[in-house]
């Protein structure tokens, strides 16, 4: 193997890590700390490149494991997410993630076949900067970290980051690809920026709870 896809290998790993964090700490929460939108897409992505069109393994065997621990986080949503809807529109809970649902699925399956896209590099850099900008917005919606640390925030964007890298070095006729550079380096910026917002806010209620006991 070469280096490009150790860190792809490291990668899995570090995603790996986020999701259980995920699970972790919805569940000690009470909570899914996932966005709707970007749990579809990622339960998406994997099905489809786990069973509809495998990746060569490693890659494989590690989108088989996001897509187990991705169910998790899905059981987590649907069985706590109603509190994240206002009372007068929870029935629409399970229409909203069946509409949501079909459409990253479709989404993604087609821009596969427009793109030619069988590794499914467009789709899952496109949708990982889409979370990074979810998981920002759902900090500032919420104003709270129920769901999220900062343990979560550092091994997203460590492992998007030797995603990013390995991608790059293991398949050189993209590295052309100025959509593809955009990705890597936006995701980044994204998750660098979620990462000292979550730091900010641990500091902010660390210094509420120091003032509580005073």
């Amino acid at each position: 193997m070469n280096m490009g896809t150790y860190l792809l290998l490291a990668s899995g790993v570090f995603w790996s890590l986020t999701y259980v964090l995920l699970i972790k700490r919805g569940f000690q929460d009470k909570t899914c700390g996932m966005p709707l939108v970007a749990l579809c897409a990622n339960i998406s992505w994997e099905f489809i490149f786990s069973f509809v069109h495998p990746d060569s393994p490693p890659q494989l065997w590690v989108n088989i494991i996001w897509f187990s621990l991705d169910l998790i986080i899905l059981f987590q949503f649907l069985y706590f997410g109603h509190s994240l809807f206002a009372r007068k529109r929870q029935k629409l809970f399970y229409p909203m993630f069946m509409l949501t649902l079909v459409t990253s699925f479709c989404c993604i399956f087609f821009i596969t076949y427009e793109f030619n896209d069988w590794n499914g590099a467009y789709t899952a850099f496109g949708q990982n900067l889409m979370m990074s900008i979810l998981f920002i917005d759902m900090l500032l919606r919420g104003n709270t970290l129920l769901g999220q640390s900062i343990f979560i925030a550092l091994s997203k964007m460590i492992g998007t980051a030797f995603a990013s890298i390995g991608f790059y070095i293991a398949t050189p006729t993209r590295r052309g690809s100025l959509l593809l550079l955009f990705l890597y380096t936006a995701i980044f910026v994204f998750d660098l920026i979620y990462v000292v917002m979550v730091a900010i806010k641990l500091k902010q209620t660390s210094n509420r709870q120091v003032d509580i006991m005073q």
